[in-house]
């Protein structure tokens, strides 16, 4: 393991558990506190100072242009969603863009039905890809950046999985969109979020569903926790929801956190190049999987998903691939 990485985890301590139904958040607190100065995409996004486009007029469905007009740098994390242009995307992996710069995001499509422009610029709506996804994507970029440096997904994978989720909830749209699952789920994704609040020093989160460790997302400071905490429970939510048995209990166990949280040191760590500032971490071992981002030797957002049997979690790989007859993609 990476010795900042580890260092981090040293100081993380598992705070008091927060229980709703069947989703168990443990909050993750450190009296470490990074340096770094930076905006998140849900402050700079709205107030203009960002601006992110289609790479050109004809559109790549893996990658984004974005401008950082602001003088301070910018947080994108994982999986966050961008909507509009010629279709929503999902950011591969988490960047720290550089102040008053040009970088090309690597990004996933979640509205696999159109190709088509409906903005010129893209918009946000404070959302996150399921954490279920967000696993299996993490293991494919992965596999992506070990063979070819670059951060892609298996774009086929992704648009099977929102296609069976939809289907499951009665999210269906013409477009297929990610986005109508999160709207047909927004009363009880409301309910969840609403009994959880991060605490003083939290710095991050480790989930449970059903009673079993799913993954953790932490920060290099409660103030950035803070910001995403809302949509980060979210993500969970999401998958809490579709995996709730109303006649089943699942007591939260504080065991289970502990020995997830120490088994991420235990996970093989391979050093790239970030798509902007730092360097990306790749972290897996036989029960995790994950990244981490580091800038100047801190970690900025480490990311850690169980792995799961039966192709419910990090790994799962389906190999159809639809609509891709109609994407222009850059090699």
């Amino acid at each position: 393991m990476e010795k900042n990485i580890a260092r981090y985890l040293e100081v993380t301590e598992i705070g008091p558990v927060q229980a709703y139904k069947n989703l168990a958040v443990y909050p993750l607190l450190s009296v470490v506190a990074s340096t770094l100065d930076y905006l998140t995409l849900d402050e700079a996004l709205p107030a203009g100072l960002v601006e992110i486009t289609e790479i050109d007029p004809g559109g790549s469905v893996p990658e984004l242009k974005l401008l950082n007009r602001s003088a301070r740098r910018v947080l994108i994390l994982d999986g966050e969603e961008l909507v509009g242009a010629k279709q929503n995307r999902i950011v591969n992996t988490t960047i720290l863009v550089e102040a008053e710069a040009v970088t090309i995001l690597p990004v996933s499509c979640v509205e696999a039905g159109r190709w088509s422009y409906r903005t010129e610029r893209f918009g946000h709506e404070e959302r996150l890809m399921s954490a279920r996804m967000r696993a299996m994507k993490s293991g494919q970029v992965h596999e992506s950046v070990r063979a070819s440096r670059q951060y892609r997904s298996d774009q086929g994978a992704i648009w099977h999985e929102i296609e069976e989720h939809a289907r499951r909830r009665g999210a269906e749209s013409p477009s297929m969109a990610m986005s109508e699952i999160y709207e047909k789920e927004r009363p009880g994704l409301d309910e969840y979020v609403s009994r959880f609040q991060p605490l003083d020093g939290q710095v991050g989160a480790l989930f449970a569903i059903n009673g079993k460790v799913v993954g953790l997302d932490s920060f290099d400071k409660p103030e950035t926790l803070s910001r995403v905490f809302r949509k980060l429970v979210t993500s969970y939510a999401l998958d809490a929801i579709d995996w709730l048995k109303p006649e089943e209990e699942h007591p939260a166990r504080e065991a289970g956190a502990a020995e997830f949280l120490r088994q991420v040191p235990a996970c093989s760590a391979e050093a790239y190049p970030s798509v902007a500032l730092g360097t990306d971490w790749r972290l897996a071992s036989d029960k995790a999987t994950g990244f981490a981002l580091l800038v100047d030797g801190q970690v900025v957002h480490l990311s850690v998903f169980a792995r799961q049997n039966g192709g419910r979690g990090a790994g799962a790989r389906p190999s159809m691939r639809r609509f891709s007859s109609r994407r222009r993609t850059r090699s």
